[in-house]
């Protein structure tokens, strides 16, 4: 590129689309702080733990609803047919009433995106913990 100001437009372009992209990929740390105070009351998460009031979240990321063994899933969860995509969790955690009408998910829902971002850069980061079905 022969001009200087259109190569700056397009480096500025670009550094604002990566800092978009990782903005959008959350703060994992934030996110376990969030997960503490508003999902830990019902849910585990992290090495050899095991479902109590709601199920475990290791690995929910590309799991089908309703599917880990040690939890007794509402039957609208189980027969809900939803595999836990990003997208689907993002509204989920939105308006669970919503997405799985019966579900005895007791939750108000979460609306701002950077908590939700957040709280699912944490949730991706047991990924590899697997879903111990």
């Amino acid at each position: 590129m022969k001009n200087p100001a259109a190569l700056t437009l397009v480096l500025m372009l670009s550094l604002l689309s990566l800092h978009a992209q990782a903005d959008a990929a959350g703060d994992a740390e934030a996110g376990g702080k969030l997960f503490k105070r508003i999902c830990s009351g019902c849910h585990n998460i992290g090495p050899s733990v095991r479902s109590s009031f709601g199920p475990q979240l290791n690995g929910v990321v590309g799991r089908t609803a309703g599917s880990v063994a040690d939890y007794q899933y509402s039957e609208a969860m189980k027969s809900s047919g939803i595999v836990w995509t990003r997208d689907k969790l993002v509204a989920y955690l939105e308006d669970p009433k919503g997405v799985v009408p019966g579900t005895r998910m007791i939750f108000w829902g979460l609306s701002d995106v950077e908590k939700v971002d957040n709280l699912l850069a944490y949730l991706q980061t047991f990924q590899a913990e697997g879903t111990q079905q």
